[in-house]
């Protein structure tokens, strides 16, 4: 049985228009989700059969920033070293990065396909990689040593999907959302005093 050609890796002026199309059909579905492709051309400064010819349809095209941004979210995640930084310093960086990939790459994160098996591994990835960092948390004090770890990753997950829907028009401001996330989590909202 013959194995699948690899692709070839683009060529790097390819490379760059192709970027370019997809951070422009970002922009455009973000705010109009029915645009057609030739807005998205418009956008990224190219000719609509540049689009054409790298992206057979507007699903294909679709598809391909949804891939996009799962690679960015994986980047994001493998970027905050969870497996081996301090756990509050790779809690915290986890939150910044994935709020900026969530909050940057919004339209493309909410056209991400579950059924398709690359998508699905690096979720996989992603969320071992959470697992792993949450037990670390555990274990070294900074979360309970009974929390259940389960739970305390949904509430998290919950917590970054709210952030990310308020959409920090700034850097420092993503911070602050991250850090607030960070807090949350750890400390609750209510005065533990009276709990």
């Amino acid at each position: 049985m013959a194995m699948p050609a690899t692709p070839k890796p683009l060529r790097a002026d390819t490379e760059r228009t192709v970027r370019r199309i997809l951070e422009a059909a970002e922009r455009v579905l973000s705010a109009n989700p029915a645009a057609t492709m030739e807005q998205i051309a418009a956008a990224a400064g190219v000719a609509r059969t540049t689009v054409h010819r790298r992206f057979a349809s507007r699903d294909a095209l679709i598809t391909a920033l949804a891939a996009w941004a799962t690679q960015r979210f994986h980047e994001a995640v493998d970027a905050a070293r969870p497996d081996t930084a301090p756990p509050a310093v790779a809690l915290y960086q986890v939150t910044a990065n994935v709020l900026r990939v969530k909050i940057g790459w919004s339209f493309a994160m909410g056209a991400v396909p579950t059924d398709v098996p690359e998508v699905a591994h690096v979720h996989a990835e992603v969320l071992a990689a959470c697992e792993r960092l949450f037990t670390r948390a555990r274990d070294t004090g900074l979360l309970r040593p009974d929390t259940d770890l389960e739970w305390a990753r949904r509430v998290y997950y919950a917590l970054i999907h709210e952030a990310a829907a308020e959409a920090p028009a700034s850097d420092a401001a993503v911070d602050a959302l991250a850090t607030r996330v960070v807090h949350t989590l750890l400390h609750g909202i209510g005065d533990s005093a009276t709990a």
